[in-house]
């Protein structure tokens, strides 16, 4: 087999196959709650174990990971992260909205009490585990996909806005707040071209969701969930 061909092929498959497992649980969750599975929820349990395990054993294969941020970079990003928190739970009117999400979580038990380790379960994949696989496929993929298929190649400071665009509308689609989601997309993705680091990209991420989880389970407004 011509190892050269097949490359580009692997480095997809690792970078796309976490997101697409994901995707299908997030699916299954949602069938679930629909047919009244009251340990529907449960099921986002899954998505640590078996896409955690995915990137876990793939993750010599992630060239884009090797390189840490500098102190200023992950302080900034921790900035972006942050902003980006404010904006998206303002970021909701109507208008703002598309559709429904797949599978509203509401992390609560019989008595209208919080369920805490299904809070620490949502929490730690939302906080942990999403923003590497997400900022994995959306930006260290995809977006230097639609550069050139070749996209290991690509230096991610060189991307051209049509990439981004591509890439941000993409992001935006699998979002039920469309307006924050680009919003957090391009901000995601301007601190991967500036810095040429994915970290920045996945700690600012980490620290949106992070932050979001804990004012939602603060404040009770589990449709941000």
């Amino acid at each position: 087999m011509n190892t050269v061909a097949w490359m580009p092929r692997r480095a997809a498959l690792v970078r796309c196959a976490p997101f697409a497992l994901f995707m299908l649980l997030l699916a299954l969750r949602g069938a679930a709650a629909d047919h009244g599975w009251p340990h529907a929820p449960w099921l986002y349990a899954l998505n640590l174990v078996l896409v955690g395990g995915l990137l876990w054993a793939w993750r010599r294969e992630y060239a884009e990971l090797r390189e840490r941020p500098s102190a200023r970079e992950a302080l900034l990003s921790v900035a972006v992260g942050l902003l980006v928190m404010v904006l998206w739970i303002h970021l909701d009117a109507p208008w703002m909205q598309i559709g429904e999400p797949t599978a509203a979580f509401v992390p609560l038990d019989a008595t209208g009490q919080p369920d805490w380790p299904l809070i620490a379960v949502r929490w730690t994949g939302a906080a942990l585990l999403v923003p590497v696989m997400e900022e994995l496929f959306w930006r260290g993929f995809l977006m230097r996909w639609l550069e050139q298929p070749a996209f290991e190649t690509v230096d991610p400071r060189r991307v051209a806005l049509r990439a981004v665009a591509i890439s941000t509308a993409l992001f935006m689609l699998a979002h039920t707040l469309w307006l924050a989601a680009i919003v957090a997309g391009l901000a995601y993705a301007l601190l991967y071209m500036r810095t040429g680091r994915l970290w920045n990209a996945v700690i600012a991420h980490a620290v949106t969701n992070g932050a979001l989880g804990a004012w939602v389970v603060a404040t009770g407004n589990w449709q941000f969930w």
